[in-house]
């Protein structure tokens, strides 16, 4: 009786693996996600690469602490361990000269509340936080307001 089941139980699932792989591709079920309805046995060619949004001043943020926005293009910059392009401009020594905003206080300050001479290594990698804006359209609609105290 127990081996009835079972065999019943690997046959019905058998059965229902062959309705989802009919035709000999696999089939999303109609289901939109961000693949769009490319059946999932395909691929589809690549979206071209969203315009990043440049402008002279910096962003406003839209929330508190939110690391600022990056205003221009940053395709080619080198942030490596030996590297930062970033620095070049945005480091207190070279901020005045090339007009950048100057790093944060905050970015010299490691771990445990001491005051560096260059910017810690946690704080060293800024586009973990910072990113550059782009012309991209929301992947879904959303109600979104910004902290009031920031308008």
């Amino acid at each position: 009786m127990k081996m009835r089941v079972i065999l019943s139980g690997l046959i019905g699932g058998l059965l229902l693996c062959g309705a989802v792989v009919a035709n000999d591709y696999v089939t999303n079920g109609g289901l939109q996600s961000l693949r769009g309805s490319t059946e999932l046995d395909s691929q589809q060619d690549a979206q071209q690469m969203k315009k990043v949004v440049e402008q002279a001043k910096p962003y406003e943020n839209d929330y508190v602490f939110q690391p600022p926005l990056i205003p221009h293009q940053i395709r080619h910059y080198e942030v490596n361990l030996n590297a930062n392009k970033c620095l070049s401009c945005h480091s207190w020594k070279n901020a005045r000269d090339s007009g950048a905003t100057k790093i944060s206080v905050t970015h010299y300050e490691a771990r445990d509340g001491e005051v560096l001479s260059d910017v810690s290594p946690r704080r060293y990698f800024c586009l973990q936080c910072h990113v550059p804006q782009n012309d991209a359209q929301p992947l879904i609609e959303n109600q979104y307001q910004r902290v009031e105290s920031l308008r």
